[in-house]
């Protein structure tokens, strides 16, 4: 699915900043006028259908602050944008077939830009899943195999997890911010200050802009153009068609195993990262489904 191609330009906007900021031209990226970075925005803003109130003074200059940052972090959004290409058709039909709004893959966006980030704090993968939180949400997370390194698997686990949020809490907003947050912590200043929507708490200084870098995100990526990403759809990371092998078994040489599947170890490991060690334990034989790509690599 080449989403970038369903993009485009919106004719209600909305003036917010007067900053002015002079475009650069980069490689797969054409910024060719000086413009307001983040002052033009679709008129009506929400979150999984749940409306940003911008009428709320505070609401709409926090807003306003993602999107003229990110806006203007040229080489990482553009990045965003090539790799949404390859992984969104990965990451969209698991939200839909788990119930989850569509907008929760910019949640993985900011998490860890589309790659499989690792933090200070022990976070991994596009989810940023700590050790026990992915094993809580049934991933197997060993020095072997960690599946928070894998896309279907940590997005299944984070589905069950926005869930459970989304049914405490009443609403998707909520459980985004949650997912950073953590329920308790929400839940905590829920009940201190005696209000139930996102954008009435005080909250951290990270999860008070959680939700807004999540909307700045999706404004931008869903209308490139109108922030001067003009990318064209051959510079998009394409997707790469893949074979699936079932391994019930132990592999004792992944290198071996990658020239019988004639690839290399190195192409393994990019379309398994989380086959972290150099062989496969598997005495219980646990299915395991690795991918081989077919071309394009």
């Amino acid at each position: 699915m080449d989403w970038i191609k369903k993009t485009g330009m919106i004719a209600s906007v909305v003036f917010v900043s007067g900053i002015l900021i002079h475009a650069t031209s980069n490689a797969g990226l054409e910024k060719t006028k000086t413009y307001e970075a983040g002052t033009y925005f679709s008129a009506r803003i929400d979150f999984a259908g749940e409306e940003t109130p911008l009428t709320i003074t505070d609401v709409k200059e926090r807003f306003d602050r993602e999107l003229l940052v990110n806006a203007n972090l040229d080489a990482s959004t553009l990045l965003i944008i090539k790799r949404a290409n390859r992984f969104f058709p990965v990451i969209e039909p698991i939200l839909k077939k788990n119930g989850i709004p569509d907008d929760f893959k910019y949640l993985a966006v900011i998490e860890s830009s589309l790659t499989n980030a690792v933090s200070s704090a022990g976070a991994r993968g596009f989810w940023q899943f700590m050790p026990e939180t992915a094993k809580e949400r049934g991933m197997e997370v060993n020095d072997v195999v960690d599946e928070r390194y894998h896309l279907e698997k940590s997005t299944e686990a984070a589905c069950r997890y926005l869930l459970d949020a989304k049914k405490k809490f009443g609403t998707w907003t909520l459980a985004a911010a949650s997912y950073n947050g953590g329920m308790g912590g929400v839940n905590k200043q829920i009940t201190i200050q005696g209000v139930t929507d996102y954008y009435d708490l005080l909250l951290t200084e990270e999860t008070s802009r959680y939700v807004f870098r999540i909307l700045a995100l999706k404004e931008i990526m869903k209308n490139p153009v109108q922030y001067s990403f003009n990318v064209a759809p051959q510079d998009l990371y394409a997707v790469i068609p893949t074979k699936k092998v079932e391994i019930d078994s132990s592999i004792e040489d992944l290198a071996a195993f990658a020239k019988d599947q004639g690839i290399n170890y190195k192409i393994l490991k990019i379309h398994n990262p989380w086959l972290r060690d150099r062989k496969l334990t598997n005495t219980a034989g646990k299915k395991y489904t690795i991918e081989i790509p077919l071309k394009g690599y």
